[in-house]
């Protein structure tokens, strides 16, 4: 087996997968409407046949349940435009994940400013 390559292969589909979502993003497909929509990361299953794709949104326009809604209708356009650009077989089925890694972090760094404020009580 050769270890040249700097990760393995599902990694490198991640990678291309998500640069080919933000261009399709960029250029072909208007989500405007829902706020500034990001793709943060995709986890494509070993068989390549499925993708998880993490987005986020910055000024939402929508609750989180509508907003998945309205984003996951946009999967069979993503799909038609991200198949030529991808180097396999067959091209994987989209799933779109709100992506609440930013408002946990917020969320963690709220708790530890209290913590820091409690202790500079005593």
């Amino acid at each position: 087996m050769d270890h040249n390559k700097p990760y393995d292969r599902i990694d490198r589909v991640n990678n291309q997968i998500l640069d080919i979502l933000g261009a399709i993003l960029h250029k072909y497909i208007d989500l405007s409407h829902l706020g500034f929509v990001t793709f943060t990361k995709v986890d494509v299953a070993r068989d390549l046949r499925v993708a998880k794709v993490f987005y986020s949104v910055l000024n939402q326009t929508l609750p989180k349940k509508q907003l998945n809604i309205e984003i996951n209708k946009h999967r069979k356009p993503f799909k038609k435009y991200m198949g030529p650009q991808l180097t396999m077989k067959h091209t994987p089925d989209l799933r779109f994940y709100f992506d609440d890694t930013y408002e946990y972090t917020e969320y963690v760094s709220t708790l530890i400013k209290k913590l820091k404020k409690s202790d500079n009580k005593y």
